[in-house]
């Protein structure tokens, strides 16, 4: 069983609320959670000796998370990912989203749901966020009102997504976490061993939008179907690094999605998904200009996200898996980080 213990992480600026710490404690786990963005602010795991390192990049204080970041540990929404142009049309009518990334929307705008306070509700092992997205907010039609529960549960961690519409409208959730199994603040991640089930990726522009290709990774740079060690990976495709959505199978059942070990600690992450896609980020953005956790700085390659999510700018792709939530129906996706020792 796991235990819960609630405290304060810190306060908003000018009133604006208080940000509150939830600990989520197995014998294998531990992690924060705070009801800021529903973000991971740490996570424990053993290696092979016994000794927890925290595996995710992030800060140790509240004023870290306020500044520019780029969405550590965080849920992000109302739409993860790009939407091209920042604009879709919907039943005849054009939506204009914030341009936050280049030409496009990146991760629900420029107050996207990593940006605001959650209500939290603690349950007996994890704890539940909820928030109501007022209709029209950062462009998005319709009030979306979204829970995000987590619960722990020996070496697995679930986060549960779900969200009930008033009006149509596209709705995409994941958790933003940065990992380096090494522990957070370790140089890069190119000694971790990367598996990801996929047998198509999709393609991109050069501002990250799919091209609308769904393509086979069959002797590509992208072929992770076996297991590879990254750095060398990378070295032999002589590519900066990956920023993909790989296309899972299409099912809405727990499927396995990736699998990453290190070595060196003998920690490895596996993940399970209901969601159809997951994007592969390694990390190139990072520029080592941020202090995080233990003064650490977490320059390019220092962490990696796997991102369970629908593929990105489906709103505007029909032959992607469908992104629209309609008045009635529920979205509800959960995906699972299982850690353990090998």
């Amino acid at each position: 069983m796991a235990s819960v213990t609630r405290a304060v992480f810190g306060d908003l600026p000018s009133g604006a609320g208080t940000v509150e710490k939830f600990q989520l404690q197995s014998d294998l786990l531990k992690v924060d959670i705070i009801s800021w963005g529903c973000t991971i602010t740490a996570l424990e795991v053993k290696d092979r000796q016994g000794r927890a390192s925290d595996v995710v990049l992030g800060f140790a204080e509240l004023e870290g998370y306020l500044q520019k970041q780029p969405y550590f540990g965080a849920v992000v929404g109302r739409v993860a990912n790009r939407i091209a142009k920042g604009t879709f049309t919907l039943d005849g009518k054009e939506y204009k989203l914030p341009i936050n990334n280049g030409p496009n929307s990146l991760h629900g705008g420029v107050r996207g749901f990593d940006k605001v306070l959650w209500t939290p509700q603690v349950l007996s092992n994890g704890v539940q966020f909820s928030r109501v997205s007022p209709d029209g907010e950062e462009g998005y039609p319709g009030e979306l009102k979204v829970w995000v529960t987590y619960t722990l549960d020996g070496g697995e961690l679930m986060i549960n997504y779900r969200a009930q519409a008033s009006r149509t409208t596209p709705v995409n959730l994941t958790n933003h976490s940065y990992f380096n199994l090494a522990g957070q603040g370790s140089p890069n991640i190119y000694d971790h061993e990367i598996t990801i089930e996929a047998d198509a990726f999709l393609p991109v522009d050069e501002t990250l939008i799919p091209t609308g290709e769904v393509a086979p990774v069959q002797g590509t740079a992208f072929d992770l179907r076996k297991p590879v060690e990254l750095g060398k990976h990378l070295q032999e495709f002589r590519i900066n690094g990956f920023d993909h959505n790989f296309c899972l199978k299409g099912s809405k059942e727990k499927h396995f999605c990736a699998r990453v070990r290190h070595a060196g600690s003998g920690r490895v992450l596996e993940v399970y998904t209901t969601q159809p896609g997951v994007q592969f980020y390694t990390g190139s953005f990072l520029d080592g200009t941020l202090q995080g956790k233990r003064g650490a700085v977490y320059p390019k390659h220092s962490g990696f996200c796997l991102e369970t999510q629908n593929w990105p700018d489906a709103v505007n792709q029909p032959h992607f898996p469908p992104v629209l939530l309609r008045p009635g129906e529920e979205y509800d996706h959960t995906t699972w980080f299982k850690f353990s020792v090998a």
